[in-house]
């Protein structure tokens, strides 16, 4: 049987999700995206407050008519906010969820019943399988390609994989910024696809001059695994300041993540640590610059809007 498409599935003009980058992603450039045909996600953890988390799903509501307004939640133990953030999206009806790190559980058997779809991110098809069984609309397949934490396997490994394994909709994340990226991957049997990179050097965008230029000036090339930001190795830009300082947990580090007693407790003050030296570095102007960002940095020519940047991926 044939599947769905992702314009399908969430009732879009094209299959694209602009993907939920973390500091990045703001209400004008899911206002924009949704205005010019395709779905788009931000994630919960871009708000301090429940209030400032309402009002922006709010503000997105009243300035589009697109059923493609996502949210992505964080659904294992580290994120403390996840209860009241499944409640407001639920209570103001967003239109899909794409759930990633955890257990979609208890997210499926909130919206489900309600239309509110879920995508849940996977990197490999024991998990594909596990969320299909709990009632998943989708998968997202995390290729090795994709920005910030990767999967392990090539767009042509994971979507046949997916594809033979599940039946929902397989949704390709990671390397993809062109036309022709997003043909080669629609060819394998991706139902859609999830961009997140490409968008980084918008014009909507609230990041640094200094941020957006290096998404212009850097290339696939450029990309490096760290795992000094969460302690499991994310994709960030190889800037003079990360050579300095390694890509790589030292021996100290690397020593009590292993202790069972303590290695949650050092995980999460290493998720702490990076996560601001991330925001410093995404909204000022600093040599300490630690810029996430996936190889498909490599087709961003110079900073454009949100719609000339889709109009490219389409046109």
């Amino acid at each position: 049987m044939k599947k769905i498409t992702l314009t399908q599935l969430l009732d879009i003009k094209y299959p694209i999700i602009m993907a939920p980058m973390f500091l990045v992603t703001n209400t004008k450039m899911m206002i924009e995206g949704m205005n010019s045909g395709i779905a788009a996600c931000i994630p919960a953890l871009n708000y301090r407050t429940d209030e400032l988390f309402r009002a922006a799903i709010q503000e997105i509501r009243s300035n589009t008519t697109s059923k493609g307004l996502g949210i992505n939640l964080i659904v294992n133990k580290s994120n403390i906010k996840m209860q009241q953030q499944l409640k407001t999206c639920v209570e103001l009806g967003v239109d899909f969820i794409i759930t990633s790190l955890g257990s979609p559980k208890q997210v499926i058997e909130q919206c489900k019943p309600i239309g509110i779809k879920v995508l849940c991110d996977v990197v490999e098809e024991k998990y594909a399988v596990k969320v299909e069984e709990l009632g998943a609309d989708a998968v997202i397949a995390v290729n090795c390609n994709a920005g910030g934490h990767a999967g392990k396997l090539t767009p042509e490994q994971i979507i046949p994989l997916l594809n033979k394994h599940c039946s929902i909709p397989v949704i390709s994340a990671g390397g993809v910024g062109t036309k022709d990226g997003i043909s080669k991957i629609m060819n394998l049997g991706a139902a859609g696809l999830s961009i997140g990179s490409p968008f980084i050097a918008c014009e909507e965008a609230h990041i640094s001059e200094e941020y957006k230029n290096a998404c212009v000036d850097y290339g696939k090339k450029d990309i490096v695994f760290t795992t000094k930001i969460s302690g499991t190795p994310c994709t960030v830009i190889n800037t003079p300041y990360v050579q300095q300082t390694g890509t790589t947990q030292n021996w100290l580090e690397q020593l009590m993540s292993k202790n069972k007693k303590i290695k949650k407790w050092v995980k999460m003050i290493t998720y702490f640590k990076g996560m601001k030296s991330v925001e410093k570095a995404a909204f000022s102007s600093t040599y300490k610059t630690v810029w996430c960002a996936g190889p498909s940095i490599e087709y961003t020519k110079k900073i454009l809007p949100i719609k000339d940047i889709i109009s490219s991926l389409i046109t």
